[in-house]
């Protein structure tokens, strides 16, 4: 598992604004609302249209015909509704934009941080419930040997060894969970 500590949060939120497919997609929505409103803002103007075709009779050209086209937009006010839209679509897909990116940076950081407690966790447990139920054992074992305990007591310490390892093993699915949303997040392998 990789070490990633809180100092790997500005980087790993850099590598999230590039690399997450969920934040592409909407920053490709944003360039498409922006395309749409430049497209609509060339409406303004004038189109203009020019031809040329040739008149044939038989295998040979007689005349030339030119064509001249001009569409002058008059209707104002529909236009003006339109680029007040095509406005409003790119505002909106760049706030889209800007929450799933502030959305994801703090899912990083909840995640990044869930991760360093799961590792401290386990560090905790490997350190001294494991060793402190292990020690439990060697004494219940002891004692029993000697007739000064019961078995029961030495099933207990058994059973306390057991539910140690299983909470390290819990704290490590946890740290691996952790792990791979951050990776989802990230949108690439640690």
């Amino acid at each position: 598992m990789p070490t990633l500590n809180t100092a790997d949060a500005s980087s790993l939120a850099e590598r999230a604004r590039s690399g997450n497919p969920q934040l592409q997609a909407e920053l490709a929505r944003v360039s498409i609302a922006q395309k749409s409103r430049d497209l609509t803002q060339r409406n303004r103007y004038p189109d203009l249209t020019v031809g040329l075709s040739p008149s044939q009779m038989g295998s040979r050209i007689t005349t030339w015909g030119v064509m001249f086209e001009m569409n002058i937009p008059l209707q104002q006010e529909a236009r003006r509704g339109q680029e007040r839209e095509a406005e409003a679509m790119v505002a909106a897909s760049r706030s889209r934009a800007d929450a799933l990116q502030q959305q994801l940076v703090g899912d990083l950081a909840v995640n990044l941080a869930g991760l360093e407690a799961a590792r401290r966790n386990e560090t905790l447990l490997k350190t001294q419930l494991l060793p402190q139920s292990e020690l439990g054992l060697q004494s219940a074992l002891a004692a029993y040997e000697n007739g000064k305990a019961e078995f029961a007591m030495l099933l207990e310490a058994q059973r306390q060894i057991r539910k140690a390892r299983q909470e390290i093993l819990k704290t490590q699915v946890e740290a691996q969970m952790r792990l791979a949303e951050i990776e989802r997040i990230v949108g690439e392998e640690l």
